[in-house]
This record gives structure tokens, sequence and C-alpha cells, in this order.
């Protein structure tokens, strides 16, 4: 009897021991811990999550999406939960798109966290959080897609992993179009399910811009480009096709393309948006702008006769006509139609460098024209004070200067549409309300317009610099150039390294469309505007004019 007392004495005693600790552990995790247990537990129970708000989306002038955002997922990993790696790097891979051996490289690594996949698309995330892996998740996001690929890729830019712009139009209206994040309070209960989710801050979506683009217009454009790269081989090309009543872009296109899908490969040279980017001296193309002044200034008409042998002296400078010729009388349309050096210096010398100062500024070079891209260069219009003896002698003839060809497009849109410059623009309304468009200002009367246009017909009729481009019922102008650059190893005009351009509208007597093109350094076939630019902007025009409705003449 007194065994069995001692054995319930004993039981009662390890139980009244157990009772003491319990207490005593109740008493430290709630008075001593509680607190620190509390936060623990809000921390695991109570998360306050930011929400991503989607970025507004970019289309063309007919409402076509250019670029769009849908959702997605961030996929992660903590590789210290992942028991097989191996097993696991096996299903993941092929769903995310992903060699086996990069994803166990991830699932193996020494860290709590690892992404697996930025911005997956949700189709494909959806069966990666199928597979139920511990270890694996996905937090949900917005994922930028270019339905169109290459389709002006250098103008709407693209979005970095954190959802930021980082070109074109993604970067120089992200704010615009990121919108403003917000935040939102998840309760979840003791295995991680979310029981309630509270809205604390509130998103605001960005902004949808709609262009002055054409999709159809844009698309032929690159086509033509194309031709042109495969043809002439150049370091690179860029067009413009521009209604020059507005200054609206109907096109604004590069070669070599770019997938803005994926901009990564291609170089970074290639990503720039040539049109506003790309500084270089405009050669003949400049005469136009000399010839305008001159005209305005009342020192030359169109039939002013002027003796032309084929070299001229500047000061310590001899130009040469392209080709050799005896002297002769041209006129000051003739000039223009043959491309004449000589001739476009003299009517320089006639304006002096003063009055052709103010005339180059007025036409808006040395300035940027304010269209909505990031990156556009101001160009390089020589102050009065830095003219040299010489500068009369290589300035009138677009030497010495340096332009984009967004500020040449400008500069013709003047002459097109009656002596007026509108500044070129790219948006044409934000969230569907129309976005007002800046005045344009009097440049030239529109008599001297008018004269101008007049002469530039003759550089497309025979024996003009190109006179082989040609649009059955519509009469075009326009104006070659073909310009030497800069050698950088000598600091001399290269004999090898050209520009060659040609900028025109139709139909000229009422331009109603214009179009630049700019092709740097064409290395087979050709390398005169005449031949590699000209036909290029024939081939654009002859689209562009038809489908936007514009009657022949």
């Amino acid at each position: 009897m007194a065994v069995v007392q001692r054995r319930i004495g004993g039981i009662f005693g390890l139980f009244f021991l157990l009772l003491v600790l319990a207490a005593g552990r109740t008493v430290y995790l709630g008075l001593l811990r509680g607190g620190t247990l509390r936060q623990a537990a809000s921390a695991q129970q109570l998360t306050n999550e930011p929400v991503t708000a989607q970025r507004g989306a970019i289309a063309d002038r007919n409402g076509v999406d250019l670029a769009v955002s849908e959702p997605a997922r961030d996929v992660s990993a903590d590789p210290y939960l992942i028991a097989d790696p191996l097993g696991a790097a096996r299903r993941l891979a092929p769903l995310l798109g992903a060699t086996q051996s990069s994803v166990l490289t991830k699932l193996t690594r020494r860290s709590g966290f690892v992404y697996l996949a930025r911005a997956l698309p949700a189709h494909q995330a959806d069966a990666v959080m199928a597979l139920k892996i511990p270890g694996v998740s996905g937090a949900p996001v917005m994922r930028r897609v270019y339905p169109r690929g290459t389709l002006a890729a250098q103008v709407l830019g693209f979005v970095g992993t954190e959802g930021k712009g980082l070109a074109g139009l993604e970067y120089s209206r992200n704010k615009l179009l990121g919108g403003r994040s917000g935040e939102r309070r998840v309760v979840s209960d003791a295995i991680g399910q979310p029981v309630s989710i509270t809205e604390t801050s509130p998103v605001t979506p960005g902004a949808s811009l709609a262009l002055t683009l054409d999709t159809n217009i844009q698309q032929r454009t690159e086509e033509v480009l194309g031709a042109v790269g495969r043809v002439f081989n150049p370091k690179d090309a860029t067009a413009i096709v521009m209604d020059p009543r507005s200054g609206a872009l109907l096109a604004v296109a590069n070669w070599p393309q770019v997938n803005a899908n994926d901009p990564g490969a291609s170089s970074s040279a290639a990503q720039e948006d040539r049109a506003v980017g790309f500084a270089y001296e405009p050669g003949s193309t400049f005469k136009a702008v000399t010839i305008s002044g001159a005209l305005q200034e009342g020192l030359i008409t169109p039939d002013t006769g002027f003796n032309i042998p084929d070299q001229i002296h500047v000061a310590d400078r001899t130009i040469h006509d392209d080709t050799e010729h005896g002297e002769e009388t041209l006129t000051t349309s003739q000039i223009l139609a043959r491309s004449s050096n000589v001739g476009a210096i003299k009517i320089g010398l006639l304006e002096g460098a003063t009055r052709f100062n103010s005339w180059v500024h007025r036409f808006g070079f040395g300035t940027p024209t304010g269209v909505e891209l990031p990156g556009e260069e101001r160009g390089l219009a020589l102050p009065l004070a830095k003219y040299s003896g010489s500068s009369m002698g290589n300035l009138p003839i677009g030497q010495g200067e340096l332009v984009t060809p967004i500020q040449m497009a400008s500069a013709y849109s003047a002459i097109a549409n009656g002596g007026i410059l509108h500044p070129p623009h790219l948006l044409s309304a934000i969230d569907g309300r129309t976005r007002p468009q800046p005045a344009g200002r009097r440049v030239i009367s529109s008599a001297t317009a008018a004269a101008v246009r007049h002469m530039l017909e003759g550089v497309l009729a025979p024996g003009g610099t190109a006179s082989e481009v040609s649009i059955p019922g519509y009469q075009l102008a326009g104006k070659t150039g073909t310009a030497s650059k800069i050698d950088p190893a000598t600091g001399e005009y290269s004999k090898t390294a050209y520009i060659a351009s040609f900028i025109g509208f139709a139909p000229a007597s009422d331009p109603k469309l214009l179009c630049a093109v700019v092709v740097d350094e064409p290395q087979t076939g050709s390398i005169y505007g005449g031949t590699v630019a000209a036909p290029a902007f024939g081939q654009i025009m002859s689209f562009a004019l038809p489908y936007m409705g514009i009657a022949p003449g």
C-alpha cells in the first residue's frame, strides 16, 4: 500500500511541476514577451502591400493600340524552402521560358529571396502557381506590351522591370502614363490565407495618350527605310511624315528597327530616335532657307539672273559646284533646281552675314523644336560673333552648321504652309481630352513661301537633281542634299562618308503632306540625295497621299 501511495504522490508531484512550468511559461510569454509576440503575430497576419497603378495605354490617331499594360506576376522563390531544387527546376523551367540550369542556379543560392521571372505573363504565371511548389510565390504586377512589335519603337520607347519609362514617350511622359500606386492592408489567417483586404490608399491609373501618328503611314515608312537599308547599306536612316498645316507628325521612323518588346536585343545606337537626336550638316537642303531669306528681303526674285562659274573664292576658301562647267547664267530658280553651290553662295553674300544669320535663327535652327520626345538635340547655329571670313562661303550651302531631321522638316513646313512655323507635335489627346496645340509664328510672307514652293518644283522637273521621282497626278516639290561628313581622325571633310537627304511636300500648290528622309553614310549603290533619299520620299508619299484622301494636284 505504501508503494502505491508513493507512486501516486510522484505522479501528483510531476503534474504539479508541469503545472508550475506552464504557469511560468504563460507569465513569461504573456507579460514579459507579450508585446514582442503580439508584434510578430501582427506582422505575420497583417501586411501592407503596394498596389501598382495600371500604366496608361498609348494609341495612334485612329485608336490603334501601340502600348498597353496587362496583368502579370513577379515570380520569386525562397531557396531555403525548396526541398528538391533539381525537381523544382525541371518543372519550372519550361513554364518560365528558361533553361533548367539557370533556374537550378537560382534555387540553390544561399539567399532567402530570388527572382525567377519578372513580369511573367498571367497565363504562364498561373501555370507556375498551379504547381504549388513550397517556397515559390508570385506578386501581381502589370506588364508593358507593344502589340505592333517594332512599329515606332524608338518613338514609344520602353519600360524597365520596375515599371518606369526608360526611353521615348514612355520616359518623357512617364508621370502621365505611370499614374500613382496605392496600398492595401491584408489580414491573413494562421496558414497565410487572406481573410480580409482593405484599400488604405487609392490607386490612380495612368493617363492614356492618343498620338498624331498613323499606324499605316508609320508602317509604310518603316518598310521603305528597310528597303533603303538593304539596297544602300547605310549606317542608319530616319524619315518623318508631317502635316505641314499643323505640325502634326504622322510618322517618325528609324532604321535599323528595334523590337520594343525586347529592346535589349538591339544596340543602344539602334534604340536612339535619330529624328530628334541626330545632328548633321544638312548640305544643299539648307539652300531653300538661304533663298527664302533673300527673297523676303527683296534682294532677289525667282527670275534674277547670276553669272555662275564652276567655282567661287570666299576669303581663303574655294568652293566648287558638284560638276565642272563653264561660266553660265542661271536664274534663282535654276540655282535651286540644279543645286548650284556657287549660286547659293552668291545669294548668301547678297544677304550678308548679319541678315543671313538672322534668317537661320528665325527658321528655328539652333533651338529645339519642343516636340514631345526626349533627347532632342538643339543643333548648332553658329553665332554671328564667331563667323570667320570664309563662313559665308560654306554656311549658305549647309556646311558649318548642325541641324536635326525634325528641325529641317519643321523649317520646310513653314515654306509649305504659307510661311507659318508650327512646332511639330505627337500628342493629340490625354485621357480623351484634346490637347491644345501651340500657335505657330510667321517666318516669311505667304507670297515668299509660294515663290519658294514653285521653285522647289523644279528640283523634281527635268534637269533637276531629283528629276526621276514622280507620283502620277501629283505635283511634287522638294530639295535634295548630299553632304560630306567630318572625318573625326583628320578634322577635314571625308571623301567617303556622306549624308544623303531629301525633304519635300505635295501637292506643291497647296501642300498637305511633307516628308523628310535622311540617310547616314550610304555604302553601296550611291551616295546622293537624289538617288538614295528622293526615291524613298516618292515611295512613302505615293502611299500616304491617296491613303489620306488627298486629291491629286
